[in-house]
């Protein structure tokens, strides 16, 4: 019976966050297509889906997406781990629509503005030209994102608490050398830090302080 109840207690947490899990999903199969590809072929394959200065220039819709349905590191279980931690519980808070815009403006968003960045690089003589295909796939832009939008899910002082230690981990890797990519990862925080007006309507923030304080049966 404890372990009908678990399961049943694991599904309802799954539907209630359709759109996060469905994803993760996906995730899973590429994934396991991208462990079947010799790696020759595999990086051939990620690059045509990546959102790279050439493959924006030509395919920006078609990579755009496709780049959020990848995981090149090759690891799936702690993106398992990291979107229940933060994609579900933002999907449950805002709403399956209202989670899905953040993901995507943070996404697209980023993408552009780094790989603008790369680009201004390149013109500058910063970044040699083969740059233009430097590989730039992954979810990490959507999930920064709902990382930054959540800090409106808590309670004064405890939201302010989260912005600073936020802002200083993802700011760090900008003080020594950063990548194209490090300043993706700040700025599709930014975009959910700025996602303010989406959680309008959304409830209550929650205040940990009154959880503990709460009485126990």
């Amino acid at each position: 019976m404890r372990i009908n109840r678990g399961l049943n207690a694991v599904w309802a947490f799954v539907r209630s966050a359709p759109g996060t899990y469905v994803w993760l999903g996906i995730l899973f199969v590429t994934t396991v297509a991208l462990h079947h590809m010799s790696p020759e072929f595999e990086q051939d394959f990620l690059r045509q889906r990546s959102t790279n200065i050439h493959e924006l220039s030509h395919n920006p819709v078609q990579v755009l997406v496709a780049s959020a349905m990848w995981i090149d590191s090759g690891h799936w279980f702690p993106y398992a781990f990291l979107y229940t931690v933060f994609h579900a519980q933002a999907e449950r808070w805002l709403g399956t629509a209202r989670w899905l815009a953040v993901c995507t403006l943070a996404h697209v968003l980023a993408s552009l503005i780094s790989e603008g960045i790369l680009l201004k690089a390149i013109r500058d003589g910063i970044a040699p030209y083969s740059a233009v295909n430097t590989m730039d796939i992954g979810v990490s832009y959507a999930l920064n994102g709902v990382i930054g939008v959540l800090a409106y899910r808590l309670a004064p002082p405890w939201r302010y608490a989260y912005v600073l230690v936020v802002l200083v981990v993802f700011g760090l890797p900008l003080t020594g050398g950063p990548t194209f990519t490090d300043f993706g990862h700040f700025v599709s925080l930014l975009i959910g830090l700025a996602c303010c007006p989406l959680v309008r309507g959304c409830g209550k923030a929650w205040n940990p302080k009154e959880t503990l304080a709460a009485p126990r049966d």
